[in-house]
Order: structure tokens, then sequence, then C-alpha cells
């Protein structure tokens, strides 16, 4: 019996909207109603791409301050490719797919919402959760772990979400990372009542505290996501705006960050003269390779190959843009792009100092 055995009969998932020939912004709107499986792993703190913040602002339609769409290629292949991927899937396993237009809702916790990919009918007559990824080629290895198959984290959170919406005891993934049937990865989960217990926990308190209360989440990801996220809904930089004085608890942070920049500088210090060292070995072993592109060693530690291959590159240099503006200024307009970013520093004062 799987995790999730006795409570298959216990509900049966509400049908929420029909999405079929939805327009894409009334998907969206509809979506907003609730918590959906993509945002699960964002409500565990697991997801590498986005921060519960991204979530509370979407939930509640605040437009992003800058709408950076850096990875619309690769959500759009990602949309384009899910038949194909479904197919690839049915082909390899033996089992029919199938799709149901409807957005669904968990009729006991009414905040949990399912748009899924595809089902699958099983030889047992029972339906399993069908979830189409694409990736990359380098990305593939994301699903594995200590040389065991498996689905990255961020993944399996969505498929037992969608397990939990839908009374449904099986999941599979199929991830497609090339351009042809053999270049799939395919993985299965069967549902997990403790796992699910605390996800609808966190979601339910996300939903309660914050998207109802409308009180934002605090930042608690990994500083580049946050970094991101504000570069997406705070206002742009302003140098004419009064100075604010940190709170106690920035005070804190501030605290920690100078001792962590001492840290770093001592280590760097010390990593900077093992690179100089290092730097003055690799250009003596240049000399003595001479203008062979290979050479070969045997030492105590295994036989190595070096390599020392010509780069070729094309770029403009900063001056070469100068002659750019100064004689073919509309060229120069449509090529050159202006973008912003903040560079953070602390420096002592000079009362300080003094």
């Amino acid at each position: 019996m799987s995790a999730g055995e006795n409570m298959r009969d216990e509900y049966t998932p509400v049908e929420f909207v029909d999405t079929t020939n939805l327009p894409e912004e009334e998907w969206l709107a509809w979506r907003r109603k609730g918590i959906g499986g993509s945002d699960a792993a964002v409500i565990m703190g697991i997801s590498p791409f986005r921060t519960a913040r991204d979530i509370y602002y979407d939930k509640l339609n605040i437009v992003p301050q800058c709408n950076s769409e850096e990875n619309w290629v690769a959500l759009k292949m990602g949309h384009l490719l899910e038949d194909l991927v479904a197919e690839i899937f049915s082909r390899k396993t033996g089992l029919k797919v199938f799709q149901i237009k409807r957005m669904f809702q968990h009729p006991l916790h009414p905040f949990m919402l399912a748009d899924v990919d595809y089902f699958v009918s099983l030889p047992s007559g029972r339906t399993a959760i069908l979830e189409i990824k694409t990736t990359n080629y380098n990305a593939r290895s994301n699903w594995w772990q200590d040389g065991k198959e498996i689905v990255p984290p961020y993944y399996e959170a969505q498929g037992r979400h969608y397990m939990a919406v839908m009374n449904l005891d099986e999941v599979y993934f199929c991830c497609l990372y090339g351009n042809n049937e053999d270049e799939t990865l395919i993985r299965h989960i069967d549902r997990n009542c403790t796992y699910e217990s605390e996800l609808i926990f966190l979601e339910e308190c996300f939903w309660q505290e914050h998207v109802l209360a409308q009180i934002p989440p605090a930042y608690t990801e990994d500083g580049e996501l946050i970094q991101q996220s504000l570069k997406r809904f705070s206002p742009p930089a302003n140098q004419l705006a009064e100075a604010v004085i940190l709170s106690d608890t920035g005070k804190r942070r501030l605290e920690k960050y100078l001792t962590l920049q001492e840290r770093k500088s001592a280590a760097d210090r010390v990593s900077g003269t093992l690179e100089k060292e290092m730097k003055r070995l690799r250009a003596l072993i240049a000399e003595e390779m001479g203008s062979s592109c290979t050479a070969f060693c045997e030492t105590s530690g295994g036989q190595y190959k070096i390599s020392y291959n010509p780069i070729h590159r094309t770029e403009v240099k900063k001056e070469g843009l100068l002659r750019l503006q100064m004689l073919y200024p509309e060229a120069y307009q449509q090529c050159v792009s202006d973008s912003e970013y903040r560079r953070f520093s602390v420096n002592r004062k000079e009362s300080d100092v003094a």
C-alpha cells in the first residue's frame, strides 16, 4: 500500500475553471486565486528560481518595476515541446497519456490549485500524473544525486502538490535534455503523507499570513535571488533621495557583513599569494611547451595532459565604441543598449578615521 492509499476515497478535486481556449491573461487571473504547483518549492524555500516575495507580489498582481524576460526563450521552448515530450514518454513506457483542460482546486484546502500537464492511464486502471520538463544538456546532472536517480527537489515539491490536490498517488516526470528520444529522463515518485502534510501547512501559512493579510514575507533566500527580486520590484535608484538610517536589524546585518568582509580579505590575501605562484609556474611550463599546444607528464599523482590552446574572440573595445558613436550614431543607437546596476560598498566616514 502506498503512502497515500488511505486517502484515496476521502475527497474528489473540484473543477475550478475550464482552461480550454482560456486567454493567458484570464488564466493568470484564475491562478492568482490560489497556490499552484510551481509555487510549492518557492514557499518551501527550496526553489533556485524565485523568492517567496515574488510569489506574494504575483498573487496580489503587483506589477514588477523591471519586467526582465531573460529566460523567455527557455520558457517558450518548454511550452512548445510539451506535446512532443508527452509523446516520447508514451512511446518509451507504452502508457497512454491524456489531458484534462481544467484547473482543479483542493476541496479541503481551497487555496491549493492544480493545472496538470498530463495524466497517465496505468495498467491497474488507476490514474497517475505526468509532469513535462525540458532542460539543457549540462543541467541533466540535477536528476542524479550521489549516483542515484532523483527528481530535483523543486520539481518534487510541484509533483507532491499536484498529488495532494488531485488525490492521486503517483507522479511521473519526463524531462527532455537533447534533440532525440534517447536524451530523455523519466522519473517516478509515490505519494508521501508526511511530506504532504508539511507542504499543506506551509502553503496555508503563506496564504493566510501573507497573501490574505497583505504582509510581504521576509527575504530568506540566496543573495542572488534576493537581488533579482529587488531589481524587479524595487523602485529605480534615485541619487536625490534622502539618506536612510539603518534600523537595529540593519545595524546587526552590517556588523556581520563587515566581519565577513574582513575574513574574506584575509582569505583573498592568501589566495592571491597562491595565484601569483601558480601564474609563475604556468608561465614556466608554457615556456617549455614553446609553440606546442599539448604536453604530457607523469608524476607521483598520475598521468596528466596539459593543453595550451589559442582562443580567438571578436570584441569591440571601448575606443571602438567611441569611434562607432562618432562616425555612425544611428547604427550605434541600434546596436548599443544601456542597462543599470547598483554597486554596493561600505566605507568608514572621515570623522571615524581621524
